[in-house]
Order: C-alpha cells, then structure tokens, then sequence
C-alpha cells in the first residue's frame, strides 16, 4: 500500500483530546516513514503491479496472440510418439538442440519444445498428429518473458534489479501496516472517511485523501497476501525462506528422495529442468549410472510419467551429459498434482520422485500461495481477484501523489514533520529495525537513509530546508 502522503488527521477520524500526549507524536513518526517509503517506492509499486497484472491474464493474452502456434487446425486420431516429432523436427531444422518438451492436457493444443537455435533461446511448438511445426518463438522475448521480467527485474535485468523489486515488495509491507495505522478511525462514529469515501467534491484534498485511504483499508489483507506469496521467488528474502524450509523439513521431508546417498554434486533441479515446482527446485540431482547401457527415448519416458500417474501437463528435461538424467516436472495449475521425477537415462530407474504429498507444512502453503499468486489456484475468479488488488495498488500510488501535491508547500519536499518527543522517534526506529532484520534489505536501506541524513541532508543547507517540514 502507498500511502505517501496521508493527509493531517480529519476532525472525524482523530480524538479532540488525546489519552495522552505520546499518540501525536507517534503519529506524526509513523507518518513521516510512511510518507517517505511512498515516496521512493510508489514508482516501483506501479510497475509490479501492472507486470503482475498484464502476467496474471497470460494464458488467455497468449492464447490469442500465438493462437495459430498453441493449437492444432485437425485434430488427428493417433498421436506421433515423442521421439519421432524429435527427429522430424532435428531434420527439418538442422543445428536445433532440444532442451525439453512439454506435453499439454488438451488433445487440440501442440506440444512445446524448448531448443537452442544458432545460439537463441527458442521455443517451438509442434503438432503432435502431424510433427509440423507451427510456430517458432525467441524465448526471452514472448509476451509472458517480457511481463514476467518486467514484474521481477524491471526488464533492464540483473541482480540489482531484482533486488530492488524485492526491496520495493518489503517495504510495501510496511507501507500496509503503517497505513494501516494512520487509517484507524479515532472514532466510532467515523464511517465517512475509513468505511466508506467522502467523493462529493471531487479533486478536492478530502476525495484524494479518501479515494487512497478507504480502498487502501479494503484491499489491505489483500494486498499482503499477494506480496507475501510472491517474496519465496526473491533473491534474499526467498533464499531464507527455502533454507528455513530446509532447516526445520518443512519443505520437503529425507524420505522424499527415493536415492540413498546425497550426490557429491551441488547441482540442483532448477539448473537442469523447466517447470520445476517451488518446493523442489533446490531439490539435490542425483547422477544416472554409466555402464554401457542404450540411452532411454523420450517415449520411454513418457510410459514412466503414465505408469507414475503424473498428471498431465508435464515437462520432460533431456539429460546433460553421460550423467545426466531425465527430468519429468510440472508445476501443475492443482498444487496437489505437483511432481519431480529423475529418471536414470540408461536404465529407467526412479531416483526421485517427489509429490505434493511429501512436501513438508511450508512447502505446501508456499506452494499454495505460489499457485494464489499466479492467478491458477481457483481459475477466473482468482485472475480476477488479483486484477483488482493490483488495481488497487495503482490507485493508492495514483491518488497519493495527488495527495502530496494538494499539500506540498512551494521549495520543499512536503514532509510530515519530525516528532517532538524524541522518545517516539527512537521507538518507532526500533521498530522499524526489528522489520530490517526479518527482511534484510529493508534493514540495509534503513542503515543507507540514516547514513544520508546524518552526513549529508543534515549538512547541506538546501537539502536540509527542502527535506524539512
């Protein structure tokens, strides 16, 4: 929630005489770091939310747009195997390296083939009757590629901007909980202005106010929920919530994997399968036996995944190298049909097979939100619901800045003043470092924004007046 500019308490929403004379100056303190996390992370706020928006509708955008590529014109009535739409494809296009294939859950969609060609990432899409392809597609440049990057690396990329859309995420957190706060009706009779807005004078500083305040309560719990379900894929925070999972085998138990000795290999799910689901991408890869045996085909894999029972749409990976292994994986639209299977590539042996059903408390709520996240837990409904919040997210960031500019004075930024008990300032900066330690970087840009206050707003006299009240 953006609330960067919540206004100077209304007379309806604030007490005419104070319990005490501390709750003026925590209010004034929560507001001043609401104000300024508005501020520098409304921007941010907008582009996740639109990405997230655009992603969460992509299999209805994709189907339109790549309609002739995703489905077949005549559908056949006996499927090619797996391996002779391969060696039709390798003729017919020379130099392709095919990384993995996806076999779909609906008799009129193609089957997707991840390659390499000329040294570009590119998808194809065949026809599982006839092995023509359909349609060839660069892979970082679909229209799920392109949204999908935006939404976690603000499409220029990197690990800076990945860190900075996780550390926009974190402190979208405090912005719910501190506007959360600011928001709290100081009277029971307050419904005008905290249940429901106050727009008979439109533009006016109240509408702004109440057109951000009022949604920003509604969409709160919703908000959180999208922005807790997200943080298990960030690059800090993510990596401490599996190493937890980990730690107390909530996310997947030892039993899970069917191989008896941890491999020597630090090599993991993730970095040799596509559709690999949350819980087991740091699933350890165990290596197939080299002994002079014939390499499966495809289609012998494909038997192994129906024999396992695993639910259509999967993905099998192709093995890397001598001991390399098959990988069967789908992170499914039902949580519950989630699987990870690697497959001895000599011998069809099972090494791992792990299931929703072996994922540890964690993994299966994190999976849960994951699937919540994306839009595919309760189909529409939850596209829709989604929409909505992300939405809202661009309203409050919108009606804010109006907000901000009805009350900035001319010269200055507009910032809430600093408390006058320096009690409250203290103690909401403890508070605000506790949330620094749960969520790292916040507590490493909470040390930064201390850091340029102390050394250089502070000693710089145009800097100092334009930042002060």
């Amino acid at each position: 929630m953006n609330a960067n500019v919540s206004q100077t308490p209304e007379a309806s929403t604030l007490p005419r005489k104070p319990t005490t004379k501390l709750l003026p100056s925590l209010y004034q303190a929560v507001w001043r770091w609401h104000f300024y996390a508005g501020v520098i992370f409304a921007p941010f706020l907008i582009i996740l939310a639109f990405s997230g928006s655009m992603y969460l509708f992509k299999p209805q955008i994709e189907g339109y747009l790549y309609k002739d590529m995703l489905s077949v014109r005549e559908t056949g009535t006996t499927a090619m195997s797996a391996d002779e739409i391969v060696a039709k494809t390798l003729r017919a296009y020379p130099g392709t390296s095919i990384s993995s294939i996806t076999f779909p859950d609906d008799p009129k969609s193609t089957i997707k083939m991840e390659t390499i060609r000329s040294g570009t990432p590119t998808t194809m899409y065949a026809d599982p009757y006839t092995g023509n392809i359909t349609g060839m597609l660069n892979s970082d440049k679909t229209f799920s590629a392109f949204f999908k990057k935006m939404h976690s690396e603000l499409v220029i990329g990197g690990t800076w901007a990945n860190r900075l859309v996780e550390l926009a995420a974190c402190w979208a957190v405090i912005l719910v909980i501190t506007g959360l706060y600011l928001w709290w009706p100081r009277s029971k009779s307050a419904i005008w202005g905290t249940i429901l807005p106050r727009l008979s004078k439109p533009g006016s500083r109240q509408f702004w106010r109440d057109l951000h305040a009022v949604p920003a309560f509604w969409l709160s719990i919703f908000i959180l929920i999208l922005i807790s379900t997200g943080l298990p894929w960030s690059g800090v925070l993510g990596g401490q919530i599996d190493r937890l999972a980990n730690a107390t085998h909530t996310n997947y138990p030892p039993y899970a994997l069917s191989f008896l000795a941890k491999p020597d290999s630090v090599t993991v799910a993730k970095d040799v399968a596509d559709d690999v689901p949350w819980a087991a991408e740091n699933l350890p890869v165990p290596e197939s036996a080299v002994g002079g045996y014939i390499r499966l085909t495809v289609q012998d894999v494909v038997a192994i995944a129906d024999k396992r029972q695993v639910k259509l749409p999967y993905t099998i990976s192709m093995p890397r190298g001598e001991t390399g292994v098959y990988t069967i994986s789908t992170s499914h639209t039902k949580p519950g049909n989630d699987a990870t299977l690697h497959i001895d590539q000599y011998s069809g042996a099972v090494l791992t097979d792990v299931r929703f059903d072996d994922y540890g408390l964690m993994a299966k709520g994190i999976t849960i939100g994951i699937a919540l996240h994306e839009g595919r837990l309760f189909g529409l409904a939850n596209q829709l619901l989604g929409l909505i919040t992300a939405i809202g997210v661009m309203v409050l960031a919108v009606s804010s800045y109006f907000m901000w500019r009805k009350r900035k004075p001319q010269g200055k930024l507009g910032a809430p003043g600093r408390p006058k008990d320096k009690r409250i300032t203290i103690g909401v900066l403890l508070i605000m470092l506790v949330l620094g330690a749960l969520m790292p970087l916040v507590g490493l840009s909470l040390i930064v924004v201390l850091l340029l206050d102390l050394l250089i707003i502070r000693r710089i006299r145009p800097l100092k007046h334009w930042f002060s009240a």
